[in-house]
């Protein structure tokens, strides 16, 4: 018997159908074991030795492998075709090499598709474990503990709120923070555009003003309505007619066939998938045999692929969409060993595959793939100069005209959107108008014109980034590696570093303060270069060139003397350091060059940055006496509008003061002072917050009354949910903070009436109305669903429960998401045993019949 050893179970299952009955394949399910999550489990003192640990819900299939191996003749690895794959391999051998159950003949394959064709000619052409990729391996996984496991708890003890820090994860985090003080950083400049708007022989075209009393100009030379007005009148009063026309064929190429970056880019644009999300599927969509692994940096195409592509093309498309000769893209990933076959179809033949996600998603690797064997488009790109009688001012006209399509005709690339930053040519302006149709002319003509407009434009700041384009960007300066970002952009969003709307990626309060703790006392190793640097390092290391061990070692060199001189510091020197360093951020220069330190409430104290609890924050200097904090992201505008605490007056019950201000959870009341103080929320639909309503909200539950017919108080307040009505354990949604306070006896009892009988929030037991209906779950076809629960909001698909992670909002929250959280619980859950069936109750007046010994024994079996 031959046992091979592959990741997932339905991988061993298509595997072992193609091999036949001497062999029998078994999955690891992943990663069998790793470096355990405690201090020593790398020694850097002992050639940085690894103690390995087996992951405890992998035993039973451990077990499972090492009995098989047992009796087997051969052992075949064949896991991925990666650097991941290859270390999976090393450890189920290390392992088996433990437990005493290796075979002698021990050999790794590898194929790129799992196909009977891609397995058998495998399996004859074995080979040994690559240990330079296992050496990789473990410099990767080695880097990544000592980063984390030495990095972190500086940070848990100097910074308090921080998390944790990763080699790659806080670059990649700091990439977002430096998009966002760019935002921030960014003025807008106004600036005018003048177009005409002409007709030839009856065909309309518009035409800009690029040069104006001689001087040619770019988008920010008209800067001033003033100007604008002159430029326009000096447009409209000139006769303008044709000075040239130029002509120029255009061709535009196909792209590559997919690599795991632009995969994961192209699929964010088009489909709105996440990295992970993306993977998981493309993961599936292989393991069926589908696409080829998914897991690549390489852009080329099996020879056969080409030729079956070119079939495809020709069968879908005449002969003119076939190019000449094959095309060849030339991989740009340095090592060669990791630079696999590009992710496309194992059928070009079938343009179909599965259902809902996968079915979308197998669509957009089919076109890719196909696109890039087709013919380039061919285009006529045409340009018209318009000059007035003295020569002065000129207007242009640009327009595109499609001759042959080509790949176009298939498919065309996403585009990530681009702020302007200010400088450059009217060059975006020049690319909307490229697609537009020109009439045609001829150089003394003298079109039209109907109209002039004079249209006011204002720069806009850089885009935040979105998974593609933070993908894209993070591939561009070559940190981390395609295979792992989407773990890294999950961690960052798991670790509250950042935020996601509406697919933008927002920096929150701690990734910033983190950002900056690592800027200013760990420059170098979030510096964009040094990361790229160590990952050509670690690629040197695949590819045979660098020793693991000695990269470790140059690392630990500087690494670990720098984490020592900073945990040797005071939380209070760091907080100080940290203060200066974000001096300009957190404390800008006023425009009336007025202190902006000085405090906004005592107008005599210095504000500083401060650590707490939960965090940083600034304060005032002269606190007990000034009490003024803000909230520590809150700089650049938003601290100049903040003036701390803010006193509304006094209850007159208890002549306490009530004061209105802001904290984690946003604004609140407070009425008091230290740890008797009541607090209240303060509604997102209250406008103008005074004295009056800010004790309406603090003396909240309001009694309505007692209910006519059970004679229980009926209560009004406002929960974590909104507000609502209380009545002998029965709730019943309001619709405003104002129906908490208006709403009379009349009222409540009608709306308690209609949530007992299905409205507002149910009685327990009773059905709940679903905050939002998703859809059809694009696998199993049921009906997915938004609910609210007891500990928060979930989804449901009426079997399976899944809670909502705190990263997604539930307004945000899409048919995609909600599936996969439910497949991902689904899968997570144990196995439920078969209940036998109750045994039925005998009448009270029965007793005897509950000793009936029948029963007991169909019990007993």
């Amino acid at each position: 018997m031959q046992l091979v050893i592959v990741e997932s179970p339905a991988k061993a299952k298509t595997i072992e159908k193609y091999l036949g009955s001497d062999y029998r394949v078994l999955a690891s399910y992943g990663h069998v074991r790793d470096l355990p999550p405690r201090d020593g489990s790398v020694n850097p003192d002992e050639g940085f030795a690894m103690e390995w640990e087996n992951y405890a819900d992998k035993t039973k299939q451990l077990k499972a492998i090492a009995d098989a191996a047992k009796t087997a003749d051969r052992l075949i690895l064949a896991t991925d075709p990666d650097r991941e794959g290859e270390a999976i391999s090393w450890h189920v051998q290390e392992v088996l090499a433990k437990r005493k159950a290796l075979p002698k003949d021990v050999q790794r394959v590898t194929f790129n598709a799992i196909t009977k064709q891609a397995v058998t000619q495998a399996m004859q052409a074995p080979r040994d474990l690559d240990t330079d990729l296992i050496d990789a391996y473990r410099a990767r996984r080695a880097l990544d503990y000592l980063v984390g496991f030495t990095l972190s708890p500086v940070l848990w003890r100097k910074l308090p709120g921080a998390k944790s820090a990763g080699r790659v994860q806080s670059v990649a985090l700091r990439l977002i923070v430096d998009r966002e003080r760019e935002i921030e950083a960014f003025r807008a400049q106004e600036y005018w555009s003048i177009t005409a708007a002409m007709e030839q022989d009856g065909m309309p075209f518009s035409a800009r003003l690029v040069q104006w009393q001689g001087k040619k100009l770019d988008r920010l030379s008209i800067g001033a309505e003033g100007d604008a007005l002159k430029a326009k009148a000096d447009v409209e009063a000139g006769n303008f007619s044709v000075q040239s026309v130029e002509t120029k064929p255009a061709t535009r190429n196909p792209p590559p066939p997919f690599t795991t970056s632009t995969l994961q880019q192209e699929a964010a644009r088009k489909l709105g998938f996440s990295a992970d999300h993306t993977m998981r599927i493309a993961q599936q969509l292989y393991e069926d045999g589908a696409i080829t692994y998914m897991r690549t940096d390489g852009v080329q195409m099996d020879g056969s692929a080409i030729s079956a592509a070119r079939a495809a093309i020709a069968d879908r498309y005449d002969g003119g969409y076939v190019p000449d000769k094959p095309r060849q893209y030339q991989t740009k990933a340095k090592n060669a060993q990791e630079a696999h076959e590009a992710i496309r179809p194992t059928d070009f033949s079938k343009d179909r595959v599965g259902g809902g996600d996968h079915a979308r998603l197998y669509d957009l690797v089919w076109k890719r793939a196909l696109a890039s064997q087709m013919a380039s488009a061919r285009m006529e790109r045409t340009t018209i100069e318009l000059a007035d009688g003295t020569g002065r001012n000129l207007l242009r006209a640009t327009g595109q005209v499609v001759l042959f399509p080509g790949y176009l005709a298939l498919y065309e690339e996403g585009q990530d959107d681009k702020g302007f930053r200010g400088g450059s040519a009217q060059q975006g302006d020049a690319e909307d108008e490229d697609a537009k149709r020109l009439p045609r002319m001829r150089e003394g003509d003298s079109p039209a014109k109907k109209d002039i407009v004079a249209e006011q434009h204002f720069t806009q700041p850089p885009p935040r980034f979105s998974e593609a384009s933070l993908v894209k960007r993070m591939e561009e300066l070559g940190i981390g590696r395609p295979s792992t970002y989407a773990s890294i952009i999950k961690t960052l969003k798991d670790r509250a570093y950042v935020r996601v709307e509406k697919n933008r990626f927002f920096a929150e309060e701690s990734g910033r303060l983190v950002t900056a703790f690592l800027e200013r006392f760990f420059e170098k190793y979030v510096g964009f270069d040094y990361t790229a640097g160590l990952e050509e390092e670690l690629d040197d290391v695949s590819g045979g060139r660098a020793q693991w061990q000695a990269v470790l070692e140059a690392f630990w060199r500087d690494f670990k003397p720098r984490t020592a001189e900073v945990m040797e510091q005071k939380p209070s020197e760091v907080t100080a350091a940290l203060d200066q360093f974000l001096a300009p951020y957190l404390f800008p220069e006023k425009a009336d060059g007025s202190d902006p330190r000085l405090c906004p409430a005592c107008h005599a104290g210095q504000l500083a940055l401060r650590g707490g609890k939960f965090g940083a924050f600034i304060a005032c200097s002269n606190y007990p006496e000034c009490k003024y904090t803000r909230r520590f992201a809150q700089g650049g505008d938003a601290a100049a509008e903040d003036t701390g605490p803010e006193q509304l007056g006094h209850d007159p019950e208890t002549g306490l003061p009530v004061e209105r201000k802001s904290g984690r959870f946003g604004p609140y009341i407070q009425l008091g002072e230290g740890k008797e103080a009541k607090r209240a929320s303060i509604p997102k639909d209250i406008g103008d917050l005074d004295l009056e309503m800010a004790l309406r909200l603090l003396h909240l539950p309001r009694t309505v009354g007692q209910h006519p017919e059970t004679g229980q108080p009926i209560t009004a307040s406002i929960g974590r949910y909104g507000p609502y009505l209380l009545h002998d354990g029965k709730y019943a949604r309001l619709s405003s903070t104002a129906e908490v306070f208006e709403t009379g006896m009349n009222a409540a009892v009608v709306k308690l009436a209609e949530a007992a009988a299905g409205g507002g929030r149910p009685a327990r037991g009773a059905a709940r109305a679903p905050l939002k209906v998703l859809g059809a779950h694009p696998r199993t076809e049921a009906e997915l669903k938004l609910m609210e629960g007891r500990y928060g909001p979930y989804v449901t698909d009426g079997t399976t429960n899944a809670t909502l992670p705190k990263t997604i909002a539930p307004d945000q929250l899409t048919l995609e998401e909600a599936a996969q959280l439910i497949d991902d619980r689904a899968a997570a859950a144990p196995a439920k045993p078969k209940k036998k069936a109750p045994a039925k109750k005998a009448a009270a007046k029965k007793p005897a019949a509950k000793k009936a010994p029948a029963k007991k024994t169909a019990k007993k079996e």
